[in-house]
């Protein structure tokens, strides 16, 4: 089959999913109200609570949920075959993933911004509340501890690093540190002229965004920076770093750093997006892997670990937390909910299908293909490398079109460490207002003690490896669980208020059945390699679920609906 062919009728199917199936959820189930007061406005602060523009609010959004996940899933979730991946991708996308990004969004707005862990209290008692922000903590400090671990890998100088022949490397790219850097600065000034200056967003966005470009361009021509190799920082340095920086921003108002820079992150993305499609019909490829891998050596079963591999991209708990955290709190009005949260989803879903067709497509051959996927190990433990081949593969596309192939790495190392720093500020933002509603009130104290969370999965080693990575195979499960009781949560929501569940109801029993399977599989497998620690953090995962999901269930009951 043509991938072009299928690339066609998935944007198709995006295109309906927006027009129809959301405008339906917005007028008849959520019933979204163009006069309802915000958080934004009834809460205002300057720091959190902020009205936004509803396209700088659109940018944000979507640069907190789109980092390394809905890029690093696809590109191990292709080894059982490139239509698994790109089925869950576009129809969880749409009935799953869109929903439950919309729904977090429009409670959170109903409910003073409160973070979707916190909405438990209101709508399920306190009990929910607590089992489900215990949850979210572990959940957000592994995956930014994870996070942190391989943008410091991508920052370092790494032994297939070569500053004249960029190309060559495939799981370190120094290149993007001075455009990073620089962003941030850039952010900071563009920040400032919007709020103190009012400086008009066309006026600040062309500057911005050009001055942004102009730092790529000169990271092409200067990758390091004109720093040899003994005097870069090494992969620690830039982990503690990183983490300084994820501090300061997190504590800063958020229209002084986050909002500017998402914004312009966005566009970058958007232009990355609109390239590397262009340069991929251009090309016209074929497909190297095969549809379903027959063979898939030392893998998981696919069902149900190729919907708990994808989740950012297809349906994903973390961006729940982003909808109800940072997002809700800016939302100047409640009609902006579905291009927000439901059109953030899908513009989500397209970064996770070129990230499927760059890794697919682009390598050659079948044999090629299978070389690098050849088990199941030399895919989940080397997830840098896995990285390597998204920015490689997508590249080759935008080469299509004419652009130097090293300039093209560039762009999109440039998209893969801009992201992945968006969603680590934004995530350590929404740490800080978990555990605010744990009890920690002081702002930087609970900022602090984020960080410290973060840095635990990031530097702490078990068997000779970064905590995180050692625990990465319950991230997928601990993300799908918190997405599977946010759209239980919805659900008791619209019961209590006597709307239509299933769009919510049906989504949120898939979404938790599939996370208890294979939980259940990990459970039998670190017993047997008497992986005690996994052992007991995967119990403890499905302790929780089945107790919020339990409390769901009776909250349903109990509605005057029932």
């Amino acid at each position: 089959m043509s991938p072009a062919l299928v690339t066609a009728c998935a944007f198709i199917a995006y295109f309906v999913a927006y027009r129809f199936y959301s405008k339906w959820l917005a007028s008849k189930v959520f019933r979204l109200d163009a006069a309802a007061v915000t958080p934004a406005h009834s809460q205002e602060d300057g720091i959190d609570f902020v009205p936004t523009r509803p396209l700088v609010l659109f940018g944000h959004h979507y640069a907190s949920i789109a980092g390394l996940a809905p890029m690093l899933g696809p590109a191990v979730a292709v080894f059982w075959g490139w239509l698994p991946a790109l089925l869950w991708l576009v129809c969880g996308s749409i009935f799953i993933g869109c929903v439950h990004d919309f729904s977090a969004l429009v409670l959170s707005a109903r409910h003073q911004g409160k973070s979707i862990g916190a909405l438990c209290e209101d709508i399920l008692g306190k009990r929910a509340k607590m089992l489900f922000l215990l949850l979210i903590t572990f959940g957000v400090s592994l995956a930014m501890g994870v996070f942190v671990f391989i943008i410091s890998l991508l920052f370092s100088w790494g032994d297939d690093f070569n500053p004249q022949q960029l190309s060559a490397s495939t799981t370190s790219f120094p290149e993007v540190v001075m455009p990073s850097i620089g962003l941030i600065i850039v952010a900071l000034i563009c920040g400032w002229l919007l709020k103190r200056k009012q400086v008009s967003l066309l006026k600040v966005t062309i500057g911005g965004f050009s001055a942004l470009l102009a730092l790529i361009a000169v990271a092409y021509n200067v990758p390091t920076m004109g720093l040899p190799e003994n005097m870069w920082p090494s992969s620690t340095q830039w982990t503690w770093l990183l983490m300084t920086y994820a501090f300061a921003a997190s504590v800063m108002p958020v229209w002084l750093l986050l909002q500017a820079r998402d914004f312009l992150n966005s566009l970058l993305l958007v232009l990355g997006l609109i390239l590397m499609y262009c340069g991929f019909f251009l090309q016209g490829p074929s497909f190297d892997a095969p549809a379903f891998n027959s063979n898939p050596i030392g893998a998981p079963p696919i069902l149900p670990f190729v919907f708990i591999t994808i989740a950012c991209g297809a349906a994903s708990g973390f961006h729940s937390l982003v909808a109800s955290g940072t997002s809700a709190r800016q939302l100047d009005n409640e009609m902006h909910a579905r291009p927000i949260g439901y059109g953030g989803m899908i513009a989500e879903s397209l970064l996770g299908l070129i990230a499927v067709l760059a890794c697919t497509t682009t390598l050659g051959s079948s044999t090629a293909w299978a070389k690098l996927y050849v088990n199941w190990s030399a895919v989940a433990d080397n997830l840098a490398a896995k990285l390597g081949v998204f920015i490689h593969g997508s590249a080759s596309f935008i080469a299509h079109l004419g652009v130097p192939q090293e300039l093209a790495i560039t762009l999109v190392a440039m998209v893969v460490v801009s992201f992945a720093l968006t969603t680590l500020d934004s995530a350590t933002r929404l740490l800080r207002f978990n555990l605010e509603e744990l009890g920690i009130k002081n702002r930087y104290i609970a900022t602090l003690t984020a960080c410290t969370f973060i840095c635990f999965f990031a530097f702490y080693k078990i068997d000779g490896k970064a905590a995180g990575l050692s625990l990465w195979t319950l991230f997928g499960a601990t993300n799908q669980l918190i997405a599977g009781l946010a759209l239980l949560t919805a659900t008791a929501y619209l019961r209590q208020r006597k709307r239509t569940i299933w769009p919510l109801a049906i989504p949120a029993v898939f979404m938790i059945a599939m996370t208890m399977f294979g939980l259940s599989v990990k459970l039998m497998n670190f017993a047997q390699q008497a992986q005690w620690l996994l052992f007991g953090l995967a119990l403890a995962l499905m302790f929780i679920g089945v107790a919020v999901s339990i409390t769901t269930v009776g909250a349903i009951r109990k509605s005057p609906n029932s």
